[in-house]
């Protein structure tokens, strides 16, 4: 009995004792006419902030939807070329690079 209760006691302390960190926010994907499919279809197997972190050609963002189409994503035929459009106007080659929010230690937002 004296094990269980020292078990349950270590557990809790544990859940006090490891260290914590603020959630970091998502960032959104840039507005445009398939943001919802790409929010929908890319953000169901990852986060936004590895599709904003990309810089690829168009013909590299083609290989890159038919790849996570054969993988799964659910994009309708129909829709394919209008989300390569969307991705490589948005995360080419020619934009800046993504730079993501810092935390501080205090949690605070920092650039």
């Amino acid at each position: 009995m004296f094990s269980h209760s020292l078990a349950a006691f270590l557990i809790v302390l544990s859940l006090y004792c490891v260290p914590r960190f603020p959630a970091q926010s998502v960032p959104a994907l840039p507005p445009g006419p398939m943001k919802q499919l790409a929010t929908t279809a890319c953000t169901e197997c990852h986060e936004s902030r590895i599709i904003l972190q990309q810089r690829l050609s168009k013909a590299a963002w083609t290989k890159e939807v038919d790849k996570m189409i054969k993988w799964g994503a659910l994009v309708n035929p129909k829709d394919r070329d209008g989300l390569i459009d969307y991705l490589s106007d948005n995360c080419s080659v020619d934009k800046p690079p993504y730079a993501a929010d810092r935390l501080a230690a205090s949690g605070a937002k920092q650039k």
